[in-house]
């Protein structure tokens, strides 16, 4: 039976709170953000419809050399592969200019696919929850509110099984390489302990984005995986490269994790890509 007391992240109707605001944004990580909304304004024009921070840095957390910039961005159209490629150098000049972060990620998308009926739980709930506005017209005023059900962990993560092929292949491509596999450690470790606690997101009745409180919420309904979902989440903000903690996650974590979410939730939509 669903619990039914009310965590932390939900408003008192029990709907998920939007989390992060620019005056969340530590100081130390200030220029980064406003270098980062200025480019974005001149890669873009008049094409950009609304950019987005998330992640640890509107949320008031971020590690100064530790934590990565994460931005979203909307354009009125759906991007181009050149669009991708700038995204990508605007990453990576960031990275190199501002020690403060610890690389930079930019997810590009049309406004038509935020909106859109098939993201409504899964791009659509990201945006309005988890993104917070830095430049253009907020896509959440168009998007509905969401409480922490099944539907909404099917749509978010019930895509594990699918990934897992492809994050077999990076594995098998990547060198061994301290520089190669720590990214690879971090994201996926990051990607697990989501999956995780989203599984059991509507049992434990809340929202967080904090990794370890999702592995202690995960533990406490499988106590026989707690320990491996607690490693994730170390690794998940102090990754190292190792090859082997990269093969059990799609050897053993994994595998169960997905049959597991597919048992409970279901298996999430097919979209487009």
């Amino acid at each position: 039976m669903a619990e039914t007391v009310l965590r932390k992240g939900l408003d008192v109707q029990g709907y998920i709170e939007r989390e992060g605001s620019l005056a969340r944004v530590p100081h130390a990580f200030r220029p980064v953000v406003a270098v980062a909304r200025d480019r974005l304004l001149d890669m873009f024009g008049a094409r950009l419809h609304s950019a987005y921070l998330y992640g640890s840095i509107p949320r008031g957390t971020a590690r100064v050399g530790r934590s990565d910039l994460d931005l979203l961005v909307a354009l009125h159209e759906e991007p181009t592969d050149a669009d991708r490629a700038a995204a990508r150098a605007l990453d990576t000049a960031l990275d190199k200019e501002f020690p403060e972060i610890d690389g930079a990620g930019t997810l590009l998308y049309g406004r038509a696919r935020l909106l859109s009926e098939a993201e409504t739980y899964d791009l659509g709930w990201f945006v309005a929850c988890l993104c917070t506005p830095l430049l253009g017209d907020d896509l959440a005023e168009y998007l509905p509110r969401y409480r922490p059900d099944s539907r909404l962990a099917r749509e978010t993560n019930g895509d594990l099984a699918l990934l897992l092929p492809r994050w077999r292949e990076r594995i098998s491509r990547a060198s061994d390489s301290e520089e190669a596999l720590r990214p690879l450690v971090r994201f996926m470790s990051r990607h697990l302990v989501r999956t995780g606690f989203t599984l059991v997101m509507p049992r434990w009745n809340g929202w967080t984005s904090d990794l370890t409180e999702m592995a202690e919420a995960f533990g406490a309904y499988y106590p026989e995986r707690a320990e491996r979902m607690r490693a994730a989440a170390v690794l998940g903000y102090a990754p190292r490269g190792d090859r082997e903690v990269l093969m059990s996650y799609v050897d053993d974590l994994g595998p169960w994790l997905a049959e597991e979410y597919a048992r409970v939730h279901g298996v999430k939509a097919p979209r487009p890509d």
